[in-house]
């Protein structure tokens, strides 16, 4: 508050210091020696009153001086300005620095497919052990590598650590140097011998240098067994790196789909379409796509249902969403009653939270096996009045299909409003022309020349008066009675009364 000196100029010094009311900090003076000023400032800082000198406030300038064209390039230079660029708490800088509080939303598919779900608090863990097959398959390169090299080097050195204690047992590593010693493995001297024995057996190499002998009924048992075992390993290790790297999931990396999905007028009707290609020149036999809405809802009776998935029809019930994948194609879903996004309109899709999953499934053609590709669109990547651009060209004996414009979509004329919106308006204007046309043949029908004539005839007809005959009135209604004779049509004529007197 702006206090004026001059205001308690006539105030003795004992007022200087007035009794504090209740609820009120004392104030004190300000120091004597404080230089004279026309304007100052009270503020409160720690129970003082603190005056500072502030410098007068500037007057504004006033433009009434000035001539029309300053006054135009003031006010262009004003508007030509940089915005200023405000970033508030909590918030993100958008594409162009501007601030946005709308945060990013977790996807449930990624857009290369990866389904972005983790499983935790699994107690009944032997389930896995249960399917070994599929658990090694399901593990990755590395842990699967691991696994293959483990398999084997623990199988060799079991085995020939065995071979080695049946050798140290016998008493064949004592008689090395005895001639007419019988050892069950000749040329095993030692641990290493032994396990190089038990390799070429489960390998079936065949050196020819360590080789069994027929004095060791125990070491043809073990031979038997490590041959049997060795086999299984054999076909349980390498079905696992078969499988693994056959993998169809490897064939989906070169099945893509459009960056964006659109929505746009097709045949007078809203649909959300997106692109979906196949790199390779091996097609996808017997190709069917599918489309999911992840979105959170709460049931009428208060239940919360986290990631609802509902089905969106791509052409289930025409057979559209059985594709033909030879070239590109635009998959599109109309929107309709049955539709989740019936009622959604483009103010709508800004403010909305969810996610569209797309499901593409077919059977290489090279292996057979069935392979499926997924990605996923946000409420964001959805551009509304856009379409996708062409990319399909005739060539000299062939089709060329140019993937540089694959992603690329532009802008046509789409309403803004939902498709229910678009449907009541074209109903209202059905209506309008149906009744239009109605009114406009009844207009005709009413007014055209022969009902004019037909009228005119039956008045005539009805009020027709011919001479001086004599007239009746009835209830005020007068009727003019034809008093004429018609005579014979064929060639007669006709006579009046006046004329059969006469």
């Amino acid at each position: 508050m702006a206090l004026d000196n001059t205001g308690f100029s006539s105030c003795p010094e004992s007022l200087s210091l007035p009794v504090p009311e209740k609820g009120e900090e004392p104030v004190e003076e300000a120091p004597k020696d404080a230089p004279p000023n026309d304007i100052q400032n009270t503020s409160e800082e720690l129970g003082h009153v603190v005056t500072t000198e502030m410098a007068p406030p500037k007057q504004p300038t006033t433009n009434n001086n000035m001539s029309f064209q300053d006054k135009m390039a003031a006010r262009e230079a004003q508007a030509n300005q940089p915005r200023k660029k405000v970033q508030g708490a909590g918030q993100e800088r958008g594409k162009f620095g501007w601030g946005r509080s709308k945060r990013k939303r977790q996807r449930y598919v990624e857009k290369n497919g990866r389904c972005n779900v983790q499983h935790g608090n699994m107690r009944e863990t032997y389930r896995y052990l249960t399917d070994i097959f599929t658990t090694l398959v399901d593990l990755n390169w590395r842990c699967s590598l691991l696994v293959f090299v483990m398999a084997y080097a623990v199988t060799w050195l079991f085995f020939g650590a065995i071979w080695y204690l049946i050798a140290y047992c016998r008493g064949d590593l004592d008689h090395l140097e005895d001639e007419a010693w019988t050892p069950c493995v000749n040329n095993v001297n030692g641990f290493i011998s032994a396990f190089l024995f038990s390799i070429e057996t489960e390998t079936t190499i065949g050196y020819g240098h360590r080789v069994i002998t027929d004095q060791c009924p125990v070491g043809t048992m073990l031979l038997l067994l490590q041959a049997i075992l060795g086999s299984m390993v054999n076909a349980f290790m390498v079905g696992c790196m078969f499988v693994k790297i056959s993998q169809p999931n490897k064939r989906a990396e070169t099945l893509v789909f459009s960056r964006n999905a659109v929505i746009s007028l097709r045949d007078d009707k809203l649909c959300l379409m997106f692109r979906v290609g196949d790199l390779r020149s091996s097609h996808i036999v017997g190709a069917n796509m599918r489309a999911k809405l992840i979105k959170s809802k709460q049931t009428q009776e208060g239940e919360f249902i986290p990631l609802d998935q509902t089905d969106i029809s791509v052409g289930f019930e025409t057979g559209d969403d059985r594709l033909f994948l030879v070239s590109p194609l635009v998959i599109s879903h109309e929107i309709d009653v049955r539709s989740p996004f019936w009622d959604m309109s483009q103010a709508q899709l800004e403010k909305e939270d969810f996610e569209i999953v797309v499901i593409l499934e077919g059977m290489v053609e090279a292996t057979g096996m069935t392979c499926q590709a997924r990605s996923s669109y946000l409420a964001e990547e959805l551009l509304w009045g856009h379409r996708f651009s062409p990319m399909m060209s005739l060539a000299e004996g062939f089709f060329d299909v140019d993937y540089g414009a694959f992603h690329h979509t532009f802008e046509v004329d789409t309403p803004s409003c939902s498709a229910r919106e678009l449907a009541l308006a074209a109903a209202r204007l059905d209506a309008h022309l149906y009744w239009s046309i109605s009114s406009r043949l009844d207009e005709e029908k009413w007014e055209g020349p022969n009902l004019t004539e037909q009228t005119e005839k039956s008045t005539d007809s009805e009020s027709v008066r011919e001479g001086d005959g004599p007239t009746f009135t009835v209830g005020g209604v007068t009727n003019t009675q034809d008093q004429s004779v018609v005579g014979e049509q064929n060639g007669s004529v006709t006579t009046d009364q006046s004329e059969s007197e006469a």
